[in-house]
């Protein structure tokens, strides 16, 4: 298991106004919490105070992320990759662009998301739970999520690492939200719409070790 940065180059292009979106008087955090916990339009493509404010494919903004982790795992045409909590399949699709050939598949809970994802990848995604995944052990030569698994309460995140592992070869990625102070844990509790699962890095290295997850892993931190 190793701390991989995969994540800073995207997570960090945005700009973040903590206290407007705790105090915005139209959409207080926990009316905007009840939307975007619906994981439909208005956690994707509603007003920007509640979630994204429309997420859209854009050309290179994923590519990157692609790019380095196909390199990192030397995948080739032929490998499996699975993505879970792939929203939109928007990485899977540049992981077709970086390296032709290689089969991907993605889940999410979200059945808005899988109705408005990318064109290319769409027949390659299923609606379903990362607790319980649809695939036989050791399927995959790739399985990551990106900012998910903080979204689970503490008995299904138990399961997913778990299936995570199960389903996996030997190269797996994770990357959640932590803090690490005072101020990333008030920064993440203001910004956070969906999370539930709040630790310290220790508290998740906790998790990994519980779980047997052996895969890599990053943080978001709001800094």
């Amino acid at each position: 298991m190793a701390y991989i940065d995969f994540m800073s180059v995207v997570h960090k292009s945005t700009t973040r106004d903590y206290l407007a979106r705790v105090n915005d008087p139209d959409f207080p955090k926990a009316k905007a919490a009840e939307l975007a916990k619906k994981w439909d339009f208005d956690y994707w493509d509603g007003d920007r105070r509640i979630n994204y404010g429309g997420y859209r494919y854009m050309e290179g903004r994923w590519e990157k992320v692609a790019r380095v982790m196909a390199e990192h795992y030397g995948l080739k045409a032929g490998d499996k990759i699975l993505d879970i909590g792939c929203g939109k399949g928007f990485l899977l699709f540049d992981f077709t662009k970086v390296v032709p050939g290689i089969e991907v598949t993605g889940i999410d809970i979200s059945d808005y998301a899988l109705s408005n994802s990318k064109e290319e990848v769409r027949d390659h995604i299923q609606v379903c739970n990362a607790t319980e995944l649809p695939f036989s052990d050791n399927s995959f030569d790739l399985v990551y999520s990106l900012n998910t698994f903080h979204n689970l309460h503490c008995y299904d995140l138990d399961k997913a690492l778990r299936e995570m592992q199960r389903v996996g070869k030997e190269h797996k990625y994770i990357c959640v939200e932590s803090y690490r102070n005072e101020v990333e844990k008030a920064n993440l509790l203001y910004w956070q719409v969906t999370c539930e699962a709040f630790n310290t890095p220790e508290e998740w290295e906790w998790w990994f070790k519980q779980t047997g997850y052996t895969g890599d892993h990053s943080f978001i931190y709001f800094e």
